[in-house]
């Protein structure tokens, strides 16, 4: 028989009050970050080495992509893709463990900056510069790097074991060695 060893679920409440607090985190983080940004790097710009402080504004989506498009379909079709985000995390919350639960409140949190950021003035406010990858935000990164962790997360199979702690067999159809 395999058993899959992992933390038994968290109560629903606690799991999504998890995911709720990181996606307002990460949001906050990156909210006070751009207004910094918009303050202090009005008329400079700061290099630090492989990455440069440099204020720009994106009126279209990832890479300015739909920079054209009309601010309300950028609004409407961004803030749908988050809620949907948000719905599909905070069902899944109870069964996560805690790591998948901080990637998705960064998913969460990144887009839903952004979003409250391009409703304000119908642009994204961009800072950190690389010169090789187009500017991009802390909510950028939090998004890009919480839906990998995710997809991470979900590739690696579980660690399976016996009821012995002995390493289980990670295909189901094989046949059991410790048979009765």
């Amino acid at each position: 028989m395999n058993t899959r060893r992992s933390s038994p679920p968290s109560p629903p409440p606690i799991a999504r009050a998890w995911v709720t607090l990181a996606g307002i985190t990460f949001a906050a983080v990156d909210l006070a970050a751009k207004t910094v940004s918009e303050a202090r790097l009005a008329d400079s710009n700061v290099d630090l080495g492989l990455i440069q402080l440099q204020l720009a504004y994106n009126s279209g989506v990832a890479f300015s992509m739909g920079d054209n498009l009309p601010l309300g379909v950028i609004v409407a079709v961004t803030a749908t893709i988050t809620v949907a985000v948000a719905v599909y995390a905070w069902l899944r919350a109870p069964q996560a463990r805690w790591i998948e639960r901080v990637a998705g409140g960064g998913v969460i949190g990144g887009a839903a900056a952004n979003v409250v950021d391009r409703a304000s003035d119908g642009v994204v406010t961009d800072y950190l510069h690389t010169g090789w990858w187009p500017t991009f935000n802390l909510a950028d990164a939090f998004l890009v790097i919480g839906c990998i962790a995710i997809v991470l997360i979900h590739a690696r199979p579980e660690q399976a074991t016996h009821n012995e702690g002995q390493p289980a067999q990670l295909d189901p159809a094989a046949p059991d060695t410790k048979a009765p």
